[in-house]
């Protein structure tokens, strides 16, 4: 994994920062819904989804001091932000109770803030 300068890791905290707009206990109590538990792809006979194990990941980094974040709490924040803004382009005509909502909220961003 590659070791990130001080800078990098900045505009990573900010972007992250940006788009997880989900606080680590809402995100958590939304993990245990029928609906977060409902979509997402899932890989290699896993009962979980991607975006579920993310949510997971992301309440662990939101728990951490800036200066307890490794370089795979990073790669995972870089993660989040590219999913977050890819899937915030494909918005469908119905937000409200789409499986496009309920995947970008576990992966801690909710669209209707």
């Amino acid at each position: 994994m590659a070791t990130r300068n001080d800078a990098d890791k900045q505009t990573i905290q900010n972007d992250f920062d940006d788009v997880v707009n989900m606080s680590g206990s809402v995100l958590t109590k939304w993990l245990t819904t029928d609906d977060s538990q409902s979509v997402g792809l899932k890989k290699d006979g896993n009962d979980e989804s991607v975006g579920h194990e993310s949510g997971k990941k992301i309440i662990t980094i939101l728990g951490k001091k800036k200066a307890d974040l490794t370089d795979g709490d990073y790669a995972h924040m870089q993660k989040v932000i590219s999913y977050v803004r890819r899937h915030s382009a494909q918005k469908p005509a119905e937000v409200e109770g789409s499986n496009w909502l309920y995947s970008l909220k576990n992966w801690g961003h909710d669209a209707t803030k």
